[in-house]
């Protein structure tokens, strides 16, 4: 069969899944903001504010054990470590109910940060995509099914640069739980198999440098690491 496309058709983004061959195929990445009380105290943002939701794009993932380039225009990577939840099914306006019916599984992921740009777009009111969407700023480890672990919501979730601590909280400090955010982001936009979550940061977000080894990980799910390399 001849090829239906003008180019060369873009290779699928995925997740590799714990005890698996087969991959999760990368629809959209969606990130909650401010889901973290003490998180949201040390950014200085209004802790009043409810969580907002915004996107990368699904080719910026990258797996475990990766070596990421640090990013052009920025002097201030920030790594913020998250909960990853997979779904396997979607739809609009969901039940909170029946939201935990549309989960594959649960991952550990790294949302990058260039927090320089990301602070002058706020400033300016302009969008934050400079900020958050770059090559490889949404490191994620390997998917555990939900039929395999349940649905975890506690559990330590913690982040490590070379063998320092900076990061440690426990998703039962989650604003919002993952019903609540399935169903919320729902009424924004329609889910569908192969959306991910990332759910938010605890406290302790803090500077990366070209050289830095990044260990995370969450309690009952798994761990993800990944190299800070110098650009060029």
């Amino acid at each position: 069969m001849s090829n239906p496309y003008v180019i060369a058709q873009p290779p699928q983004p995925a997740i590799t899944v714990a005890g698996r061959s087969e991959t999760f195929p990368v629809r959209r990445i969606w990130c909650v903001g401010r889901n973290y009380l003490e998180h949201v105290r040390e950014m200085g943002n209004d802790e009043r504010q409810p969580p907002f939701f915004f996107a990368k794009h699904a080719d910026m993932i990258v797996p475990d054990g990766a070596r990421v380039l640090y990013p052009p225009l920025t002097k201030d990577l920030h790594h913020e470590v998250e909960l990853v939840v997979a779904l396997k099914d979607g739809g609009t306006d969901l039940a909170e109910a029946a939201a935990l019916d549309a989960v594959y599984g649960y991952g550990v992921g790294i949302d990058l940060t260039r927090r320089d740009l990301q602070f002058a777009s706020r400033e300016k009111k302009q969008p934050w995509e400079i900020g958050k969407s770059f090559e490889a700023s949404a490191p994620v480890g390997a998917l555990r099914p939900a039929t395999k672990i349940g649905h975890p919501a506690k559990g330590r979730i913690w982040l490590k640069v070379n063998g320092t601590e900076k990061q440690d909280g426990d998703l039962a400090q989650m604003i919002w739980s993952v019903p609540e955010i399935i169903a919320r982001l729902s009424r924004q936009v329609r889910l569908a198999a192969g959306d991910i979550i990332m759910t938010g940061t605890p406290a302790g977000v803090g500077p990366l440098s070209p050289g830095d080894k990044v260990e995370a990980g969450i309690d009952g799910i798994g761990k993800l690491r990944i190299e800070i390399t110098p650009a060029g």
